[in-house]
């Protein structure tokens, strides 16, 4: 696949056009599907998914012109006839997934059957936010957090640390964020120490695009490349 891995949207002008040069269209001829599955563990998240969806939420994601927009809804697809929800993602030009929960985004990804669909995507950009882009690499930084709203006794606790590994680096959004006391570099570097692969620790006006797995950073804003 083609990958636009966002902290915080659609945010600036950099960033939007290296979403048409990966649509190789404008956004306003090019079709998307929206997956907001991981929000709902949140308290309230019922109605995020609804502002998400809706274009009501203060990240640019679904309100930036698409000429179709639809709802792809991981926890359904396990229920659909498989023919009836995959033609439609191999039509969509993009698929544009939500932030929320890694942990619950990441285990609905394979139950649904869209984690391994994905990789034969080679036409479709994916879109992701936060935990959305999160998701595709190979180590999840939100681990111990997540954990916090899984069901007792529920299996999406193992291996909670783990991602897809669609790319081969992992990503810890929301650099530097006032709200977010363990996104101060110091922490995201402790952190980083301990994984594998290279770390992009990118700030909300920051992106990663990933195109036959070369890597470049598009930025207005503030980003670290941590090495292993």
């Amino acid at each position: 696949m083609k990958f636009l891995l966002t902290s915080g949207g659609i945010c600036n002008p950099s960033i939007s056009d290296a979403l048409v040069d990966l649509l190789g269209k404008p956004i306003a001829e090019a079709s998307a599907l929206f997956v907001p599955t991981g929000v709902y563990p949140f308290p309230g998240g019922g109605e995020k998914a609804w502002k998400a969806i809706h274009g009501h939420a203060q990240i640019p994601l679904s309100q930036l012109g698409w000429k179709s927009l639809g709802m792809l809804e991981l926890t359904a697809l396990p229920t659909i006839r498989k023919e009836n929800w995959v033609s439609a993602v191999r039509e969509a030009d993009a698929i544009l997934v939500w932030g929320g929960d890694v942990l619950y985004l990441t285990y609905w990804l394979r139950q649904s059957g869209l984690a391994d669909l994905l990789p034969s995507l080679t036409d479709t950009v994916y879109v992701g936010v936060s935990a959305g882009s999160i998701a595709v690499t190979g180590y999840n930084c939100d681990a111990e957090f997540d954990l916090g709203f899984v069901p007792d006794g529920s299996d999406m606790a193992q291996d909670a640390d783990r991602a897809l590994g669609l790319v081969d680096f992992t990503l810890y959004p929301h650099l530097n964020h006032p709200d977010m006391e363990d996104t101060e570099l110091s922490h995201i570097q402790k952190w980083a120490s301990t994984i594998p692969v290279p770390t992009y620790a990118i700030d909300d006006n920051t992106a990663i695009k990933v195109v036959d797995g070369t890597v470049e950073v598009i930025s207005e804003g503030d980003w670290r490349l941590l090495n292993p």
